[in-house]
């Protein structure tokens, strides 16, 4: 489990002034690959393969103060799954966006190999 830390500023906002979609998910994206690369250690062979489930819940506005928390969710042979969700880091509880990302192992060629990473979920 990793938790990462941002501070919303003025140019990560949209013309709504909340933060960026696009920015969230730059920071979900990395937040995720951390994760995923905690569990396989090697990132010269980890590709991000989809983006899966990102749901914004509420607003992230300027100033704001967000957690990124991630976990290993599932392990194929060559994917590796993380959880993750954005919240305000002074209401934790306050969930603003989760979702999934998967990566899979892929060799210098660009092909998949297996990531070898023995993974046994908590839950379902």
């Amino acid at each position: 489990m990793n938790n990462i830390s941002h501070l919303v500023k003025t140019e990560d906002l949209n013309h709504h002034s909340t933060l960026f979609a696009g920015k969230a998910a730059e920071w979900f994206v990395e937040a995720t690959y951390i994760e995923a690369n905690l569990a396989y250690k090697n990132p010269e062979n980890l590709v991000c393969l989809k983006i899966h489930g990102l749901k914004f819940t509420n607003p992230v506005k300027n100033g704001s103060i967000i957690n990124i928390k991630t976990s290993l969710a599932y392990t194929g042979k060559t994917s590796i799954m993380v959880y993750g969700k954005i919240y305000n880091a002074l209401r934790p509880e306050e969930v603003m966006v989760e979702g999934f990302v998967t990566f899979i192992s892929v060799d210098s060629d660009g092909n998949k190999q297996p990531h070898n990473i023995t993974f046994t979920p908590k839950t379902e």
